[in-house]
């Protein structure tokens, strides 16, 4: 569902065009019922019958009320297959409108995917969704493109990317000047970490398409920084971090909330998994191990692996060749102050102390939230369930990227972050009038409520393994 200009040109230029290669096969049988002999789709479906069709092999789903056949356009689908396969069987037009920049570029590649509309005796929502509710955010969005919200500042954006050189050069400076002493390592290595994280911050802006109207200049220049400044894979991040997106804090969907048996988290897991008798790790004391396995290890052990191993067994070689430019230029700067051991040291202690900031940051706004199996919710109720907001100051706008206002970079991934604080009050005048919690703490306490979050969901992993 993450269709970008650039990936969708670079097949153009490659060979069959996206149209042809749908047409091939792209929407499994284009034949369904009630298709007309002129090529046009005229199947007229119940919500049932599309909610049927919701298998790895077999997916439908709902945009704008038109019904279309994604079971093998899923595979050649620019976001990944996985994150437009989680609506479906579902109605994926709040989603659909929230992570496409051009509508009507995108449209024409789901044009030989449509096999018909819903009924008319059919509701526009499925399941839980709250019609009012879904037209009074439509109504909003409204208002904020009217407003030009999602107008990116380029000077905001020049000077985040000039403070981040800064900062890279700075720490190679002061150890070229005055020497590679503990004190001077350690100093290196806070300006390298702060560089670093503030970096994740900026790809992360560029991966959304909020800085340039062409979607081709945030993929280039997503590529530079997350590859050449930081090491890692655009493809990779981008992949992961839209399902996180389509369904924050829905288990099985949003990798975010996947722990590998090593966490549980809510309120419904641990108690499956002690109903079960699982017991992978002693999760009672969960909030106590945290502080060994997850901030420490996520960058430079888990993420690491998993983005070199993504990387190869992709053949992602555009990615690969941007990560390997990173170490190329680290390894020149750092071998001759540093030797070959002292400067792999000096990385993986910068990824130590990136891994801290990164992971408090991601997890105080969606980890004390609700985590659970999915509820079906629409996009508001869904968002403002899974997220909450971290009080405003110019640190806490800074350390964090901005995803302070985390709530409404979920509703409107495509806004750059420096007008977040101005649709704040907007939207949480929209939560009041439906009774949705709009939740906002203190950078102390959302980080002090991720541990009490880890707790709480040990004792009740604890009790069910006990007593149920």
């Amino acid at each position: 569902m993450i269709c970008s200009e650039l990936i969708l040109n670079e097949w153009c230029a490659g060979g069959s065009r996206p149209e042809t290669a749908v047409r091939m096969g792209g929407g499994g049988q284009l034949t369904e019922k009630g298709e007309q002999a002129n090529g046009k789709a005229g199947g007229v479906y119940s919500w049932d019958e599309v909610r049927s069709h919701s298998s790895r092999n077999d997916q439908w789903l709902v945009i704008d009320r038109k019904v279309y056949n994604i079971s093998q356009w899923a595979k050649r689908h620019p976001g990944g297959f996985r994150v437009i396969g989680h609506y479906a069987g579902e109605d994926a037009t709040e989603a659909f409108t929230a992570f496409h920049p051009d509508l009507n570029f995108v449209q024409k590649f789901l044009k030989p995917l449509l096999i018909g509309e819903l009924a008319a005796t059919e509701p526009s929502q499925d399941r839980n969704k709250n019609a009012t509710i879904i037209q009074d955010f439509n109504t909003l969005r409204g208002q904020v493109e009217k407003a030009g919200l999602f107008r990116a500042s380029p000077l905001f954006f020049c000077l985040h990317l000039g403070h981040i050189l800064l900062l890279e050069a700075l720490a190679w400076l002061i150890t070229w000047q005055w020497g590679t002493s503990w004190t001077m390592t350690i100093l290196c290595s806070v300006i390298l970490a702060t560089s670093q994280l503030q970096a994740g911050w900026l790809q992360h802006d560029f991966g959304h398409l909020s800085v340039f109207k062409k979607s081709k200049w945030n993929h280039l220049l997503q590529k530079f920084v997350i590859g050449h400044l930081k090491g890692a894979s655009a493809s990779w991040w981008n992949h992961r971090h839209f399902q996180h997106h389509a369904k924050p804090n829905v288990l099985s969907k949003d990798p975010d909330v996947n722990m590998l048996s090593v966490f549980v988290l809510g309120t419904s897991q641990p108690v499956e998994f002690g109903i079960k008798k699982i017991k992978h790790m002693p999760y009672h004391r969960q909030h106590q191990y945290f502080f060994l396995v997850g901030p420490p290890l996520l960058i430079p052990v888990y993420f690491h692996i998993q983005i070199m191993h993504t990387m190869i067994s992709r053949r992602n070689w555009v990615d690969l060749i941007w990560s390997m430019s990173f170490y190329l230029r680290y390894f020149c700067c750092y071998l001759p102050l540093y030797g070959l051991l002292g400067s792999v040291g000096l990385m993986i202690f910068v990824r130590f102390l990136e891994s801290h900031g990164f992971v408090w940051v991601t997890q105080m706004n969606h980890l004390p939230m609700d985590i659970d199996h999915e509820k079906h919710q629409d996009w508001l109720t869904m968002q403002l369930h899974s997220t909450c907001n971290i009080e405003q100051s110019f640190f806490n706008d800074w350390f964090s990227g901005h995803l302070n206002f985390q709530i409404e970079h979920h509703l409107f991934p495509l806004m750059p972050r420096h007008n977040y604080h101005l649709v704040a009050p907007q939207v949480r005048a929209l939560c009041e009038k439906h009774g949705i919690p709009y939740q906002m703490k203190s950078l102390w306490q959302g980080f002090a409520d991720v541990f009490w979050s880890l707790k709480n969901s040990g004792e009740l992993w604890l009790d069910a393994y006990l007593h149920k």
